[in-house]
């Protein structure tokens, strides 16, 4: 069959919009695919945007959606349903897999979570004419009702082939390249939806595989997808002596919890093997808003480990939500203060977004504190519920207006004074996105429409 799978773009601006980093499940489902003999393509849109002909030039259309994208994934889905009856289009991702009523009213097909062996099962039955009934992980709508098969397993991840990247349309404007080495956390976090999507069970691929893998890849930077890189510190150990085995020269980035790192030998085999910024969910710099979304983390392991990372080398890049129940309007400035304070290369103030399938969101919903219910506004760059301690227009101002400051001309001047132009690079880089985030007429309308309701 020729399959052609899509990851439709986001909705807006974001600090990752120039990068064109493209998620994994797509690539890695079309070298599945492929090896079974298919003629499968993926198109990210955010890598190289194609015309309704190319995608529609295909037997089977996968599309893979998570909330922020859902409805331009829903719009491609319907547009291609209506100029192509009868092409198959199956929905997947996160959002599916956690709205499955309202993805199917788009497409014939859903495959909750994991779908590196429910997705072909399902292929080779539309393939076959045959009925999907029984397929674990696939739903789809019989006349008034929903079926969906049993839950499929979780995958063993070294049964998966790494992901051919080539088979991305536009893949060579790709600047890094992206790489998981394992699945699941083994915490908790209340805005956080890796439970419910890939389990608590923490699997992984063998350490020599992977670096058998870099090694092999054709990009000077790798950005490790994993959810929590350094879960298993041994097991981060030995991966990065065996990239020292083999010279590796890949400059490589990851994400990881602030207190799975502090440990000085850790970081130093991490720089050697070419870790050079680290991207971290601090979250918070209040203890009590961290306990609220049981980050199990304190303030006090976060300054130590930015202080150890540091002088070991390593850039990070500090991620923090505003809008806890503990947040007020000055908690944005106070979170920039501490990132200026402690020399954080580049950071980002996210607002708290209650995604479907979080325990937030759930709550959210019961609590009658959603105030928007069209998904591309739950990016992470708008307020979308009722805070606590502040109403949602202070919180959407002043988390712009810090991240401003901390991305100002004044700072940048400051870096170029120092001649640290890495930092100033992404300092820059940062000033740009904000800017034109700001100066965009659908995010001034959205401050417009929370200032007119949601200010008192």
């Amino acid at each position: 069959m020729r399959i052609t799978l899509v990851e439709p773009r986001a909705p807006g601006l974001h600090v990752f919009s120039r990068v064109r980093l493209p998620r994994l499940g797509l690539p890695l489902m079309a070298t599945i695919l492929r090896d079974r003999g298919h003629d499968v393509r993926v198109v990210v849109e955010s890598i190289n945007a194609v015309p309704l002909d190319f995608l529609a030039d295909a037997d089977l259309v996968g599309i893979s959606t998570t909330t922020s994208t859902a409805p331009r994934a829903y719009a491609l889905a319907d547009l291609l349903r209506q100029s192509c009856k009868g092409l198959p289009i199956v929905m997947g991702g996160p959002h599916a897999s956690f709205c499955l009523d309202e993805a199917l009213e788009h497409a014939d097909y859903c495959v909750v979570g994991e779908a590196e062996e429910s997705f072909p099962m399902l292929v080779d039955r539309i393939a076959n004419k045959q009925s999907a009934v029984g397929v674990p992980g696939v739903a789809f709508r019989e006349g008034s009702s929903i079926y969906v098969g049993p839950k499929a397993r979780p995958v063993r991840l070294d049964s998966l082939p790494f992901p051919d990247l080539s088979l991305i349309v536009g893949h060579e404007r790709m600047n890094m390249a992206p790489l998981e080495t394992s699945r699941g956390c083994p915490h908790s976090c209340t805005f956080c939806s890796v439970i419910q999507m890939f389990g608590r069970e923490y699997r992984l691929r063998d350490v020599v595989s992977v670096a058998d893998h870099v090694a092999r890849l054709p990009f000077s930077h790798v950005f490790f997808y994993d959810d929590n890189f350094t879960a298993l510190p041994g097991r981060t150990r030995s991966l990065m002596e065996e990239l020292i085995k083999r010279d590796n020269r890949t400059c490589w980035s990851a994400q990881v919890r602030a207190d799975a790192v502090l440990d000085p030998e850790l970081l130093r085999l991490m720089y050697k093997a070419g870790c050079r910024v680290l991207h971290i969910g601090f979250e918070s710099v209040n203890d009590a808003t961290l306990e609220e979304f049981q980050k199990r983390l304190s303030v006090k392991e976060t300054v130590e480990a930015i202080h150890m990372i540091h002088d070991h080398g390593i850039r990070i890049h500090g991620m923090f939500v505003i809008g806890s129940d503990n947040d007020d309007a000055d908690t944005p400035r106070r979170t920039v203060d501490f990132a200026l304070r402690h020399g954080i290369d580049t950071i980002q103030l996210m607002m708290l977004t209650p995604l479907p399938g979080t325990s937030l969101f759930s709550s959210m919903k019961e609590q009658h504190r959603l105030i928007v219910s069209e998904w591309q506004y739950y990016d992470g760059h708008h307020v979308v519920f009722k805070p606590a301690r502040m109403s949602a227009y202070a919180m959407q101002y002043q988390v712009m207006k810090e991240m401003a400051r901390f991305y100002s001309l004044k700072h940048c001047a400051d870096l170029a004074v120092r001649f640290d132009l890495r930092n100033l690079f992404y300092r820059l880089y940062g000033w740009h996105t904000i800017r034109d985030w700001l100066a965009d007429k659908a995010n001034q309308a959205y401050m417009a429409f929370l200032r007119d309701s949601y200010s008192a």
